[in-house]
């Protein structure tokens, strides 16, 4: 569909279930990264900046009006779009629009949020480096 937008996905909004839990049915979906952010979870989780880091989720297109009804959610509704660049396993890179919060605004610990996080990222064969990553947060 001419409508559809690259969302590139990092934390529960990977798994496509949920996301048709909400309606949304993403047109395609593929694995991959962006350079120069790092995940940080707090109650959700988020992309930060920082210089060498890597951070892994899933590329979808989804229609414009599904990511803004995504994100008009009070859980999520402070994410602001950003534009990344998303590394997929065919070498190429995608422009793609990536909802985050401000690293000021990420606050408490949820250790369900990451263990669901660290299960979904297994599910979805990301990187064993990344894995490792998520295995320290949880712990």
């Amino acid at each position: 569909m001419d409508d559809n937008i690259a969302v590139f996905f990092y934390g529960l909004f990977m798994d496509e279930s949920l996301l048709a839990s909400k309606g949304i049915i993403p047109a395609s979906a593929a694995t991959g990264y962006v350079d120069g952010f790092a995940l940080r979870i707090g109650e959700r989780a988020t992309l930060v900046p920082e210089s060498g880091a890597r951070a892994y989720g899933v590329l979808m297109h989804i229609s414009e009006q599904d990511a803004e009804t995504l994100y008009s959610d009070p859980s999520v509704a402070d994410y602001v779009a950003e534009s990344v660049g998303v590394h997929l396993p065919d070498g190429s890179v995608e422009a793609a629009l990536c909802y985050n919060l401000a690293a000021e605004d990420l606050t408490g610990t949820n250790p369900e949020y990451a263990k669901k996080l660290l299960a979904l990222a297994d599910e979805l064969g990301l990187s064993e480096t990344y894995l490792e990553h998520l295995r320290r947060i949880v712990a």
